[in-house]
């Protein structure tokens, strides 16, 4: 598996070292020696998530007892202001143990906690971190984040998008906001139009998450939002509503002018037949318009992966969007590769693969994965 680095050899003794050697430069009474032998010591052994767990553990055990006093020399480290520490590679991810150590040790001090997290999401994201002040104490945060939504820095104001998500990766879900998530849709309110695709696709992404609970309040949403809406907008619209039209969800394609379409599908091609993991497989059809006049197409191609019981589940993904005049014929071909990922585990087996246009499935083809025995 050495042709596929995982995210989390990224998260190791080097690492551990550096955030010792930044932290000895504002604290020089810190037992750097003994941090770097505690803190390196499990990490090969743990995922992750669970390796931020740790070194965030390790912090609190070698920093000051006083919390504050421990988060202050935190948020001190992320300042690089007059080149006080050597350059730190991947910052923005390799520093998750400080987002890390505010969510598993800051709930008894919510309003310094809060005041750090405001500043070490510009450097690494709290959208984690938050969560548990949000759970815990929701008035004084909501209120935190109604004031984010409005301040210059954009990751600040992604976080007010990203860090209610309810159903966000990585993280328990929000099942207050799944129940009810118009808290969330009001701090959204004040985002739609925010000047940063970065802010704008968070929002996009925790509208999808609501439609997943909620699909008629979104629509009705995104239809107020659609009158007059930019070109920016309108792509946080698109965006917005990627679940539902994956899933034919006819009035969410028909809110992005999506009619049924009358288009033949012929001539799917799939290579190879047998696939070895880790290889990429080939594919390509023709799409003909039946119609009288021009039709705007979504092309989508699902792939039905074989589970770990040996059902299949589909999952969707984007192909093309087009205008086909009357009469004429496209050919589409895509390749993919079928290898390692941190959010999907493979099993060998017959896969098939399916072509959907505005919603419908037209026609599919099958292949085999067979498994390295090393990735099985």
């Amino acid at each position: 598996m050495a042709d596929f680095p995982l995210l989390k050899d990224y998260i190791d003794e080097r690492l551990v070292a550096q955030l010792a050697e930044r932290i000895a430069v504002l604290h020089p009474q810190f037992a750097s020696a003994a941090f770097v032998a505690a803190a390196t010591g499990e990490l090969q052994n743990l995922e992750l998530k669970r390796r931020f767990d740790w070194i965030a553990d390790q912090l609190r055990e070698f920093l000051p007892a006083d919390y504050p006093t421990a988060l202050a020399i935190l948020t001190g480290i992320l300042d690089n202001q007059a080149s006080r520490f050597a350059p730190l590679d991947m910052p923005e991810f390799r520093l998750m143990p400080i987002p890390t150590f505010v969510e598993r040790h800051g709930l008894d001090h919510p309003d310094v906690s809060l005041d750090a997290i405001a500043i070490i999401t510009r450097h690494a994201t709290c959208e984690g971190a938050i969560r548990p002040f949000i759970l815990h104490y929701p008035t004084a945060t909501l209120a935190r984040l109604r004031q984010w939504a409005n301040n210059e820095n954009e990751h600040v104001r992604r976080l007010v998008s990203e860090g209610t998500r309810p159903r966000l990766p990585w993280w328990s879900p929000l099942r207050e906001f799944i129940a009810d998530p118009a808290p969330v849709l009001a701090l959204l309110e004040c985002l739609k139009d925010d000047p940063s695709l970065y802010v704008r696709r968070s929002v996009a992404n925790n509208l999808n998450d609501i439609s997943k609970d909620h699909p008629q309040l979104v629509l009705e949403r995104m239809t107020a939002w659609n009158e007059g809406a930019s070109k920016e907008r309108q792509w946080l619209i698109n965006h917005a509503l990627r679940t539902l039209v994956k899933r034919g969800d006819k009035p969410a394609l028909a809110l992005l002018g999506y009619a049924p379409a009358d288009v033949e599908l012929s001539d799917l091609t799939l290579v190879p037949a047998v696939l070895q993991f880790g290889k990429q497989i080939e594919f390509s059809f023709a799409l003909r318009n039946c119609g009288g006049a021009a039709q705007k197409l979504l092309v989508d191609f699902v792939m039905h992966f074989v589970k770990a019981n040996g059902s299949t589940a589909p999952k969707v993904f984007k192909l093309k969007k087009l205008i086909l005049p009357a009469g004429e014929t496209i050919r589409i071909q895509k390749k993919m590769a079928i290898r390692p990922i941190s959010t999907r585990r493979y099993y060998p087996g017959r896969q098939r693969l399916e072509i959907q246009v505005n919603g419908v499935c037209l026609g599919g083809a099958d292949f085999e994965l067979v498994m390295d025995q090393r990735a099985v």
